[in-house]
């Protein structure tokens, strides 16, 4: 049973079409998130970079972290919580629910919350 109330819940993809330790871009009521599998465990954050108008999602996933390609900046994919310079900032990450083979994410509910 899903803990994320109805109306708030996008379906992204289905979980079969994400491959392990890739990220998928996408636009979610007009927010752009970043999808990312990695094994069992599914992350979705904010598809931008920080530091730079970047789209996280064209960067390379691997231990449970992205890194923007335009800098290197390395993000935690639980936390969003930048693990390297030059981004000092991190990205809000939203509540992600898998239903079946369906990908489900929160954009109204993220952490931190974006201001």
């Amino acid at each position: 049973m899903s803990t994320v109330p109805a109306p708030h819940r996008y379906r992204v993809c289905a979980l079969s079409e994400l491959g392990d330790d890739t990220a998928l871009g996408t636009e979610i009521d007009g927010v752009p998130v970043c999808v990312v599998r990695v094994g069992e465990r599914v992350f979705a954050l904010r598809d931008e970079c920080s530091h730079a108008d970047v789209q996280l999602s064209q960067g390379e996933v691997e231990d449970g972290k992205i890194e923007c390609w335009l800098h290197g900046s390395q993000f935690d994919l639980a936390s969003g919580v930048p693990l390297t310079l030059p981004a000092i900032d991190p990205v809000p990450t939203y509540p992600v629910t898998i239903d079946g083979d369906d990908v489900f994410v929160d954009v109204a509910h993220s952490t931190p919350e974006r201001g």
